[in-house]
């Protein structure tokens, strides 16, 4: 059983998968950071000092009343919040990635697309056969 789940873990394809996991993992935390730290403070400044990762509305008060200045108070409160604005952090990450999935396998199709392959050249011997042929019919 051992050499057979060797032999399964070797394989090419499970290698190539667990590769691409992990560079999966790391590329979103990259695009995470990205999106957090880069994108959205100036979009944030723009539409007039907004923190998107601060914005939520309060579904149910905590302990201490409303109104809370951070997500992390709120539930520091106990409150029931809704994060919408880390909704909206999670959803540019994606398109991100999505775009970044779909320029690869874009990538990946046109380099997989092979030209018709040229017509085999016919040798000199199979021409002179077939002139020789042609002749004889005639």
């Amino acid at each position: 059983m051992l050499k057979e789940f060797k032999a399964f873990a070797m394989r090419g394809n499970v290698v190539d998968m667990a590769v691409g996991i992990i560079i999966g993992a790391a590329f979103g935390s990259i695009v995470k950071s990205l999106v957090d730290d880069v994108i959205m403070p100036p979009v944030g400044l723009l539409l007039g000092n907004v923190d998107f990762s601060e914005l939520f509305f309060v579904l149910k008060e905590g302990a201490t009343s409303a109104p809370y200045a951070t997500v992390a108070a709120a539930k520091e409160a106990g409150a029931v919040t809704v994060n919408y604005g880390l909704f909206v952090n999670a959803l540019v990450s994606f398109v991100i990635v999505a775009f970044a999935v779909f320029m690869l396998v874009r990538t990946i199709n046109r380099l997989k697309r092979e030209e018709p392959a040229a017509p085999p050249v016919t040798q000199e011997e199979v021409l002179l056969l077939r002139e020789i042929r042609d002749a004889l019919k005639k």
